[in-house]
């Protein structure tokens, strides 16, 4: 059998494959990625983050045309199909999937295609499509091999009605009602399209509010204008079992409610992609549902064996994968893992958007940190006036005596781009983490950067 000899091999091209296979290639190591899909970008590209961001543009302009009077009265009201609007997204798919192999192909990283499984520390095994067999063997391997939508075994998704968020995406019809179950980032972000598109939505929690993780005033926010939108949510509950027909889907919850829609979404977590590796006979023991445990160098418990993204769980962000990815590849090289993995906002494309960053106001009372508060309402800034999203503030936590930016918080259009204005400082060390840059700085007007100095002298004029 053809055995092939590389420095690096990681597992997977996805966000955190192409950020470790590109950062270990720049710091001059040999290196193999290996790849079971025929083309490269993971899921991230072919069914998650890239197609699911170009549908909601595309929701988003098609809800914007027919909202606005002048829109209107020039082109007349838009009305598309899902299958429609998908279609769209797939040119948009193509266009990555072209620019990422180029990234490949121009750094001189050698693709294998193909599954792979561990037949000891430092030897993989691939089996191409043709059933072609190959040996690999490496002095650090990086995993990166993703995740894919949990799906409990008394669920039958090979039902035409009921989808997860893999399979969504091939629905080639548009109906009147679904239930989503499961509240989480993705449940959210795919209840707010479907109910712009019209769609009567059951958004289903099996906790006691939406997306925890975030701060208070930003989780009651999105609450609230899901159900002003007329989304309607079920906090608390917990499926007893699913049940397809031929014309709907009920959902049966252990309360004794019965919801029937013509279809549902399963978005209740997700499981890592780690079944097929055989990393048990290294010594690596994943979890029960499929995640690898790292440590702060996200180093397995085989020190040469790596794993970063979605496979290692929280925060599951294609972002953070790959950075995660960059700072296992400069750990590989240079024994040093660089702080740029773990200061990562998140982003959360429901309508609006939210994004995140740093320490929740909860989280502060618990730690008896001092902190004052800034707020700026969307409603209040020229710019949001003049394009009429006005619906949003940018929220920021920081330090009362020292006045450091301790968290930043935006619920609003274009809130993950907002955020990283605020990112740059509140990254700073010592007297640049600072409120007074945001107060002492020219914005440009009209802008909806413009909320930080507003936020800012708002949270200033708080101090005694």
């Amino acid at each position: 059998m053809n055995r092939v000899t590389f420095d690096v091999v990681v597992v997977g091209t996805g966000p955190g494959g192409e950020g470790a296979a590109m950062q270990a290639t720049k710091l001059g190591r040999k290196v193999a990625v290996v790849e079971r899909y025929l083309e490269v970008g993971g899921s991230c590209t072919h069914l998650g983050t890239i197609p699911t961001k170009a549908l909601r543009f595309a929701i988003a302009q098609m809800t914007e045309l027919n909202r606005n009077r002048m829109y209107r009265q020039v082109a007349g009201a838009g009305s598309m199909s899902f299958a429609g609007l998908r279609r769209g997204a797939e040119a948009i798919v193509r266009q990555q999937v072209d620019m990422r192999s180029a990234f490949y192909d121009r750094n001189r990283v050698t693709m294998v295609s193909g599954g792979a499984r561990f037949l000891d520390a430092h030897t993989l095994e691939t089996v191409a499509p043709d059933g072609a067999k190959q040996r690999i063997s490496a002095e650090a391997f990086i995993i990166a091999c993703g995740s894919r939508p949990y799906r409990p075994p008394d669920v039958d998704f090979t039902h035409p009605r009921i989808f997860d968020s893999d399979t969504i995406m091939s629905l080639d019809y548009s109906p009147q009602s679904i239930t989503v179950y499961g509240a989480g980032v993705i449940g959210c972000e795919w209840a707010s399209m479907f109910r712009n598109l019209g769609w009567k939505v059951n958004l289903v929690n099996t906790r006691t509010k939406l997306l925890e993780f975030l701060d208070d005033e930003i989780i009651d926010a999105l609450s609230y204008h899901l159900r002003d939108c007329g989304v309607l949510i079920r906090h608390q509950e917990t499926y007893s079992r699913v049940e397809g027909r031929d014309d709907s889907v009920v959902l049966h919850l252990q309360s004794g409610k019965q919801l029937k829609t013509d279809i549902l979404l399963w978005a209740n977590g997700r499981t890592g992609n780690s079944d097929t590796l055989d990393v048990e006979r290294l010594g690596i023991e994943p979890d029960s549902r499929g995640n690898l445990l790292v440590n702060e160098n996200f180093q397995t418990s085989v020190p040469h064996i790596y794993a970063v993204g979605d496979v290692i769980g929280f925060p599951a962000l294609a972002s953070a994968a790959y950075m995660q990815g960059r700072a296992a590849a400069i750990h590989v090289v240079h024994g040093r893992c660089d702080r740029m993995a773990h200061d990562i906002p998140t982003g959360i494309y429901t309508s609006p958007e939210i994004s995140s960053l740093g320490k929740t106001e909860r989280e502060l009372t618990a730690e008896n940190v001092p902190y004052e508060v800034g707020h700026a309402q969307f409603k209040s800034l020229a710019r949001g006036q003049i394009t009429g999203q006005t619906v949003g503030v940018l929220k920021l936590l920081f330090h009362r005596e020292t006045l450091a930016i301790l968290g930043i918080h935006c619920f609003g259009a274009n809130a993950s781009e907002i955020i990283h204005i605020g990112q740059a400082i509140m990254c700073q060390q010592g007297e640049a983490n600072s409120l007074l840059y945001f107060i002492n700085t020219t914005f440009n007007y009209p802008t909806m950067a413009e909320a930080y100095r507003v936020a800012a002298l708002n949270g200033y004029n708080r101090l005694s």
